[in-house]
């Protein structure tokens, strides 16, 4: 696997968490909370990237990743480019990698890319100039390093440090980029457990050597939980009859009033978004009090602004020596 650290251990890349020592996943969240209150104030910039050039390269449609992309990019004053693929070049037969080539003698700095097939994002890393870098914004069934950091994040924000915490991810995780994401994160920060709940149709094989014991049963799964994680089920990527009907998991894996309770009282409720109400998760518990889900959105933008200065800032020193 291409390796997305420089020689002192900072990023180059942002491809994956798994594998990060514990120090980087820790500084991503605190450079983080330094970018948070940029956010809040009348004049949401900060000069850090000023000159840089980022392009957002999404192969699959997005609305909350890509624009909180584009805004963190340009809070942190950078120039943004949003590539269309669809209308691009590469319809009227340009290969992938002439593309890249192309996009880089516009001097550009930054890729992030979004991409339908595992492994895409590190098909472009390695192929890349070696002073352009490259943040993966989801690929495939693989990972989604970002929306893990920033799940880590708002945790970290509502319940303080992860070693106590007992969390619950439920439903389809094994189409799910950002559950493995998750996984590794909380993981790598030391989360007290992680579960994963969900019938054995939506489990990868051999799911617990990732670290994480698996539950059937709902019931169990949520019980005495500080943080539940709820996956919409990724129908998109399901090949064949993995469900008797939406109907039947909402009763059996849909995160209701009557299933939060089991959860302790004070356990906030997540989800990477989009939203199918009423089949992973009731409306009434998405809009409830112990719902975090529009925060995890906010604290996207501070996370993204986090990662892409940790990995321009290396160059940055190298330009100025």
């Amino acid at each position: 696997m291409l390796n997305q650290l420089n020689a002192d251990g900072s990023l180059r890349h942002f491809l994956t968490t798994e594998g990060l020592p514990r120090p980087l996943l820790e500084r991503i969240l605190d450079t983080a909370e330094s970018f948070s209150g940029v956010i809040g104030k009348s004049v949401k910039k900060v000069p850090l990237l000023r000159g840089r050039t980022v392009i957002n390269l999404f192969f699959e449609s997005s609305t909350r990743t890509r624009t909180t992309f584009e805004l963190a990019a340009k809070r942190l004053s950078a120039d943004v480019l949003n590539i269309n693929v669809a209308t691009s070049a590469t319809s009227k037969g340009e290969s992938l990698l002439d593309m890249l080539h192309n996009l880089e003698a516009m001097q550009s700095d930054m890729f992030v890319v979004r991409h339908a097939d595992s492994g895409a994002a590190h098909f472009i890393a390695s192929h890349v100039a070696p002073e352009v870098r490259v943040i993966n914004a989801g690929d495939g069934s693989h990972a989604h390093p970002t929306q893990a950091m920033l799940d880590m994040y708002t945790i970290r924000r509502h319940k303080g440090e992860l070693e106590p915490l007992r969390v619950a991810i439920v439903g389809d995780i094994l189409h799910s980029r950002v559950a493995r994401s998750q996984i590794h994160a909380l993981n790598g920060l030391g989360a007290g457990e992680v579960r994963v709940v969900a019938p054995r149709t939506l489990l990868p094989k051999d799911v617990e050597n990732l670290g994480v014991h698996v539950h059937h049963d709902i019931r169990n799964g949520l019980r005495d939980v500080d943080v539940v994680i709820t996956l919409r089920l990724q129908k998109e990527r399901m090949h064949g009859a993995l469900l008797p009907s939406e109907q039947e998991y909402y009763r059996l894996y849909g995160i209701s009033r009557e299933h939060l309770a089991l959860a302790k009282p004070d356990a906030i409720v997540m989800h990477p978004g989009p939203i199918n109400r009423g089949v992973e998760i009731e409306s009434a518990v998405a809009d409830g009090p112990q719902s975090v889900i529009l925060n995890q959105v906010t604290n996207g933008i501070a996370v993204r602004m986090a990662v892409m200065s940790m990995c321009l800032e290396h160059k940055a020193a190298e330009t100025e020596a």
